[in-house]
This record gives structure tokens, sequence and C-alpha cells, in this order.
């Protein structure tokens, strides 16, 4: 359970703890563990760091690193300077980076020594870059961090957290490939506290291991983490996902919890090592973030032995939506739902017009409560168009039963869900568009079993060429995150288009995800 009077926000969650279990272990990173008291003075020392430099409510704090143990004390920290946490997709370009880096502004930057290069490419054009302070690593470019903190206090500065303050601004992908920073505040997540140890896969015991494998710039990875350290969990943190060093973890800490995307889940499986594995430690395995095909979710609940909890969620929703229990996953006909809605949280299936649809009928799945977004930041009229009429609107195509289990049934914005990122067709096709011998393209989601879905290129050849599929790829690379790149590409005489001159997905989808239980 979650001591709500002791945790007011986030930033409160490393001196409640220290108070409760000081010499217990918060974060395991390697070889190094830090204890909830060592987590409180780090967290204490890096709000003063900020502070000391002007930084606070309304300003932004950039991370760009993959999972690492120094990232706990930067959020809190600058949580409790009251400033607002950024953390960056180490997976984008340069020119992605670069963007997203104009429309935070972050006042600081901190940066794990495997992106000190792409960093600086980032910053190169930037009017006024952030500080640079490298958390791992040395780099003249950077200021270390240990020399950044100097002789900052352990104790908390004196200006306490405020409800309104934003806390998390995490970037999604745009349809129109500009990324939208998503803005959460401490209201938000006050709802998500109050809600997450009565949700399976989110309840954790004080002293149980929570194995933390989603990135730390995505909703799954940061609320699996807040929720553990916030009921006195212990996190143990992996920086890079290698199946076999999974399998061999969760036996040797003994792991009870994590959060796995689906192609996670599927390569664990495939790994030699699974079949003879030890997993009785585990308790619960919640998943989420893309597709899963149902025989990779059978095979997993054999192996595992656990209790699997699905989730449904955005990152505009804190991640809350709908959630699939252990016991639900065994109701006739609900495996292939994403669930039922969270606590104090409505969920809504919407005609075009708006208006509430019944049992059985298909429309836009819409969230309401306490974990919706602000806003998004800078994007007034993306922030009205998603929140209109007071609801969060998925973009998402579902349905409810008469149970009150949520289905989703297609996607409005067409965005594919490769691994558990968000691409979407759009950029990628600016990207592909003025490779040579390409005349016309539509990029579409198709199914994969490793990752759920993958990127695919149907391109129209201009007339009288006849364009490698293996250059069209490397095209696509060189402008944007290898991630959105096509992994394949197949030629087509004409696309489908509706009269406005819009391209028909959906029927360049169909036969590939033909047969399918899940049409995402």
């Amino acid at each position: 359970m979650i001591d709500l009077e002791a945790i007011r926000t986030l930033a409160d969650i490393p001196a409640a703890q220290a108070r409760r279990q000081g010499e217990a272990v918060a974060i395991k990173f390697g070889d190094r563990e830090t204890t909830f008291a060592a987590l409180d003075a780090a967290t204490n020392r890096v709000a003063n760091a900020l502070t000391a430099l002007g930084v606070g409510p309304g300003d932004r704090v950039a991370v760009l690193a993959k999972n690492h143990d120094a990232w706990f004390a930067l959020f809190f920290g600058t949580a409790r300077a009251r400033a607002c946490f950024a953390p960056i997709n180490c997976r984008l370009a340069a020119g992605e980076i670069a963007f997203i880096l104009e429309d935070a502004a972050p006042r600081v930057m901190f940066v794990s020594e495997d992106f000190h290069g792409l960093a600086l490419d980032a910053v190169s054009g930037l009017a006024n870059p952030p500080h640079l302070v490298s958390i791992s690593g040395e780099n003249a470019a950077f200021e270390p961090l240990d020399k950044w903190l100097g002789h900052a206090a352990e104790t908390p500065p004196a200006d306490e957290p405020r409800m309104a303050d934003h806390v998390l601004q995490l970037y999604t992908s745009g349809t129109t490939g500009r990324p939208k920073g998503v803005v959460l505040d401490n209201t938000n997540y006050r709802s998500f506290l109050e809600m997450a140890s009565a949700v399976d896969g989110f309840a954790y015991g004080e002293g149980e291991t929570v194995m933390i494998v989603m990135p730390l710039f995505h909703v799954a990875g940061t609320n699996v983490s807040f929720s553990g350290l916030a009921q006195g969990a212990r996190l143990v943190v992996v920086k890079d996902f290698v199946p076999a060093d999974a399998i061999r973890m969760i036996e040797a800490e003994r792991v009870g919890h994590s959060f796995l995307a689906p192609a996670m889940i599927q390569m664990m499986l495939q790994d030699p090592a699974a079949a003879s594995a030890d997993f009785s430690s585990l308790l619960t395995i919640a998943y989420g973030a893309s597709p899963i095909a149902e025989d990779v979710l059978r095979r997993a609940r054999a192996t595992f032995g656990c209790g699997f909890v699905q989730f449904y969620g955005m990152t505009e929703s804190t991640g809350g939506g709908t959630y699939l229990s252990p016991t639900a996953h065994d109701l006739p006909g609900k495996l292939t739902s994403c669930g039922e809605p969270w606590p104090a949280t409505e969920l809504a299936i919407l005609d075009s017009e708006g208006r509430e649809l019944g049992d059985g009928e298909i429309g836009e799945i819409a969230i309401r409560g306490g974990t919706v977004m602000r806003e998004y930041w800078n994007r007034p009229d993306a922030t009205a168009e998603t929140l209109a009429g007071g609801w969060l609107h998925t973009g998402d195509v579902g349905y409810r039963d008469a149970d009150g289990f949520y289905f989703v049934h297609d996607r409005i914005k067409d965005m594919i869900v490769s691994g558990g990122e968000n691409v979407y067709p759009a950029e990628v096709e600016s990207a592909i568009m003025g490779c040579p011998g390409v005349a016309d393209v539509a990029v579409i989601g198709v199914p994969d079993e490793k990752w759920g879905e993958t990127v695919k290129a149907l391109v129209v050849p201009a007339p009288g060429e006849q364009p490698d599929p293996a250059a069209i790829i490397a095209w696509a690379r060189d402008r944007i995150a290898h991630f959105k790149a096509p992994k394949s590409v197949d030629f087509i005489a004409v696309l489908p288009r509706n009269p406005s001159g819009k391209v028909l997905r959906r029927e360049l989808r169909a036969p590939y995800w033909e047969g399918r239980d899940r049409a995402v």
C-alpha cells in the first residue's frame, strides 16, 4: 500500500521511504546499490543544485540516457525543485532530438557517455543550448555530475512542490511527424498513486523486487518505477534488455514483478534458457504498449507460471485506462480484451459527434479522470482537439461488451506500435519521399511475431524505374530513427485514395491482417 499522507506528490517518495526504511535497498543497477536514505540525500542535492542555477517552476530539465540509477535522483530532485523532467528517447536521430530541445527549452540536459556525440550533434544548431552535464564518462564539452553537484546540501529546499507543478514531460510522436510534449502534473500523479496499489500489476509489497526493463523515457518504465518505490519495493534496473540476461536476473534477484512489452516476452520465450529457468519468484508480469498474439500469451502464462496483467492506456492518460486482471484472463471470451477501467477512471465509446454509444457499438475509445494530461506543451490546437468535450480522445476504435470489458478494434490515427515504440506513417513517408525511383509511398504496420507490428512501405515506382528495396530502407534510416524506418518494401501500381486524396491505409492493411484475432 502507498502511504498517501506521507506521499503527497512524487517528490515525497524518497523522504517518506527514508523515514520508514532508510537502510533498505531502493535501487540496484549492476553491482551498485542505493538505499532509500541515499536516494533521499541525492534527490536533495540535485534539487539544491538546480535551485542554485535558478531552475524552478515552469523550467524543463532534460535527460538523454538509457536506463541508469542516476535517473531517479535526477527526476526526484527536479520535481523537488518544482521543475519539470523531460526524458528524451535516446533512439531518436539528432535532428529529432534538436526539435524536442527547441520545444522544451531545458535549462540543463543530463547525458550518459553513450550519447555524448549524439547530444553534441543535437545542440549544435540551437540558439539557446542547455547546460550539458555528464552522468557517466568524461567529455570536455560536459560538466561531470559530481562537479556540477559540488557541495549542494542534502537537506530539502524550503519551497515545497505544489499540486499544479508540471512534473513530467514525455514526448510522443505526432501524426505530422512532429513530436508533442505530454505535460503531466502532480495532480495527475496523485490520481495515479491513489489508484496504483488497487490495480493488479501495480500493487507491490514492501521489499518485493521489481525489474525495470522498459525505458525510462516511456510511461510504462516511469510508472512501474514510481509505484514500486512508493510502496517500498526494490527496483532492479536494466540498462539494455537482453532476453537471456533478463531470465538470469529473474532467477538471481528473485524478481516478483515486471512490465514487459510483448516483443520482450516473445524473445524470452524463444531463448533456450527459458525452458529450465526458475521463475517461482514471479508474482505478476504486466504487459502492454503494443499488440500480443494469443498464442504468445498462452505460452507465456504456461512458461512463467505467474499472474498476467494487460494494460491499455496512453502517455496522455498517465498510462491509466483499462487493465485485464490475472483472473479475467481466464474468463470466457476476455483474453483478447484490454480489460475494465481503472478505479476512479471513466471510459466510453464515442461516435464521430462525441456522443456515447452503447454496448457492442463500435466507436472511438475515450478516457476521463484525474490521470488525463494537462496539455500538449506549446500545442493549444492539438490539446483542444484531443481533450474535446472533456474526454481524452485516444484515436483508437473499439467497443465495450455487456460485462463492461473493452476491446480495441482498430486505429483512427494509423499509428504503428512496433516493440512498444510509436511510429506514425506520415513521418516515415516524408523520410522516404525524395528517394530516387520513388513516385509515391504509403506506410502501414504489418503483423510481426517478434515486435507485434513492423513498418512496411508500399512504394509506387517512378515511371521506368525499378528502385532497390534495400536502398529505400537505407535512405529512410539516414533521415529518421532506425526503429521508424521500414523493415520491408513492397511495390504497388497505385495507392488507393478517397475523393479528398487521403490514402486508404485500411485497404492496404487488410490483406496482411486477414485472419488475425487482433486488429492492432
